[in-house]
């Protein structure tokens, strides 16, 4: 009775422990704190930019319009909260990650599920090449001597994020999460000193530039409070990006990358419904040329060394919140991948956890958009946060019909609020930023979904004619002729016949001719050696009108495919693997010309041999 037992118990434990990461998987995961530094650069920087968004918004009504400032933003953060709980909702529900893409496929179809993803897709190349442009504009900002080096500047930290990613996700949240530590911290400092005081302890950094402010008006309309609450909106973008990713979080996933959404809600919201306080308490007007958190540092802290403390915090966190993007979109495509909607090369996982194939593929994407806008942020900026607008209502539908199918109308209520908010919202930022730029999303969002449906049915045929889901027929024996393509005749020549021995019925060595003289007194050499060395397998003249290689092989394989139509063939390609990389340069590529003529026009196996050279020992 004993011994059943305790092998119920071992078996027990082996079968727990396959289900868990290994200690060197889990070390390339991330933890909440790491998370946040990893996926929500993207969210707290737009800190930087999403009050001052609303605050230019409405100065086009004078003072009295600035004093909807804090009410826009009590807005926004009531939305924030809503998209923070709706989030975490959709982390329990989709462990495996895919955001508003796992969502929609599950209880909105198929082609929301693409129009999701796709929207998820554009908005992550973007958010790189913008964050990279706003940092590099804020870096050029103080010090105006690089403002003509800035694309090569954008390239440079686009490069530097990129190689960080490749090494891991985990690798890229340690070396970003003093940058973000710095960077919360100094504006909750610059929050907290300026709720004590009174007034501004300096105007210098606005001082000389001209107000943007436009005359009083006696009201503020719906329109333009709308189109304030949709542009201080820039703000939530990010905060889907934890949802997408949480397979990169270490077990139990699904609870850390909760926490660390929820720890991103409460940073976020504090941080802007406190910078707008501090806008409505120093009374500050936007001008031209200094940002909106430049003027409320210079207002809390002074124009000293922590005014400038602020600021390249800002100018650091704006660069490399594009790794936001390295950690959603490889997850995201690997989704994609495994459902047939892009290469499946995008599923690929390197030794660290790491997509590469994903991390290199928005890197190329992105450094082209640097290109096509030339550095320049103003370029870029229309085209942002339409995107991740589209997810976020796509998200937020799917999860009503998912509560309510349950019975749970509180929740469903909750995400139907949060669909009408965030819908009206991305009607008005598509609106208002259309002839800015907008109307390229509006016509790639469509050409990509269209790019993922064209890759799925290429995937369908393939697998129809591989028979994929289904039983195959059972293997059998055929004939097989093993063709060896031979130039000479040398150790290499002996090596590939006597693999080829192993491989098959009857082994050729095939040579080509060509018409010159010397070359058909080379192969008549050949044929006398050949027949003095007599390997035990005959050598097959082919006769080339041209100076091809390839065709005269690929030639005489189809004749063989049509005489001895049961026979399976093989050609194999013997190579030279040299001892240093270097001298590959030296060889001919005679083996690859072969490889490739036979592979586009013949169904023949293909086998390719690697001698490698080693240096002969000293005796």
């Amino acid at each position: 009775m004993t011994a059943p037992t305790t092998e119920k118990r071992t078996g027990k434990r082996a079968a727990l422990s396959a289900r868990e990461p290994s200690d060197t998987e889990a070390r390339h995961k991330l933890t909440a704190v790491t998370g946040l530094a990893a996926l929500s650069l993207d969210a707290m920087a737009s800190v930087a930019y999403g009050p001052e968004a609303i605050v230019l918004v409405l100065a086009a009504a004078g003072g009295y319009g600035l004093g909807f400032t804090l009410p826009v933003t009590l807005a926004i953060a009531g939305l924030l909260a809503v998209l923070v709980a709706s989030y975490r909702q959709v982390i329990a529900a989709f462990p495996d990650g895919g955001g508003s893409y796992a969502v929609a496929k599950a209880h909105l179809g198929r082609r929301a599920s693409l129009v999701a993803a796709g929207s998820l897709v554009l908005d992550y190349v973007l958010n790189v090449a913008v964050a990279v442009t706003a940092g590099v504009a804020a870096l050029t900002s103080a010090l105006p001597g690089l403002y003509e080096d800035r694309l090569w500047l954008c390239l440079g930290i686009l490069v530097l994020v990129t190689a960080v990613n490749l090494r891991g996700i985990v690798d890229s949240a340690r070396a970003f999460i003093v940058p973000t530590a710095v960077f919360v911290g100094t504006i909750m400092i610059l929050i907290a000193v300026g709720l004590f005081r009174d007034g501004p302890v300096s105007t210098e950094a606005s001082a000389g530039h001209a107000s943007v402010l436009a005359d009083n008006a006696t009201g503020v309309g719906a329109l333009l409070l709308l189109k304030a609450f949709a542009s201080g909106c820039s703000a939530l973008t990010g905060v889907e990006a934890i949802a997408n990713a949480v397979p990169s979080f270490r077990a139990p996933a699904a609870r850390r990358a909760m926490r660390a959404e929820v720890a991103l809600g409460a940073l976020l919201g504090t941080m802007l419904i406190g910078l707008s306080v501090l806008i409505s308490r120093f009374g500050l007007q936007p001008v031209a040329g200094v940002t909106v958190l430049a003027q409320l540092a210079d207002a809390s802290l002074g124009h000293g060394w922590p005014f400038y403390v602020v600021q390249f915090a800002t100018m650091a966190l704006l660069a490399l919140s594009a790794n936001t993007s390295f950690g959603g979109l490889p997850v995201l495509l690997n989704l994609l991948a495994r459902d047939n909607y892009v290469p499946h090369v995008f599923g690929l996982k390197a030794d660290r956890q790491v997509h590469r194939h994903g991390v290199v593929w928005l890197a190329v994407v992105s450094a082209a958009l640097l290109v096509f806008s030339g550095g320049d942020t103003n370029t870029l900026v229309p085209l942002f946060a339409i995107g991740v607008f589209i997810g976020f209502t796509i998200a937020q539908t799917g999860m009503v019909l998912r509560w309510r199918a349950t019975g749970q109308w509180g929740k469903a209520l909750l995400n139907g609020l949060g669909a009408l908010l965030t819908g009206v919202s991305a009607v008005a930022v598509t609106a208002t930023k259309f002839h800015d730029g907008a109307w390229l999303i509006v016509v790639a969002l469509p050409l990509l979904v269209a790019l993922f449906e064209l890759v799925h049915r290429a995937y369908g045929r393939i697998g129809e004619r591989l028979g994929v889901g289904r039983v195959p027929e059972p293997p059998h024996r055929e004939r097989s002729l093993v063709l060896v393509p031979v130039s000479s005749l040398t150790r290499l020549t002996s090596e590939a016949l006597t693999a080829a021995v192993s491989l098959g019925d009857e082994v050729r060595a095939v040579t080509v001719c060509h018409p010159d003289p010397g070359d058909r007194a080379a192969t008549e050499a050949l044929e006398r050696d050949w027949a003095l060395w007599n390997p035990g397998a005959d050598l097959v003249r082919i006769p080339a009108d041209r100076r091809s290689l390839g065709r005269p092989i690929t030639a005489y394989i189809r004749g063989l495919t049509e005489s001895e139509p049961g026979t399976r063939i093989t050609v194999l390609i013997p190579e030279v693997e040299p001892e240093h990389l270097w001298q590959r340069l030296l060889q001919n590529q005679r083996g690859a010309v072969v490889a490739h003529a036979v592979r586009r026009d013949t169904d023949a196996v293909i086998c390719r041999l690697r001698f490698r050279l080693t240096a002969p020992r000293p005796r």
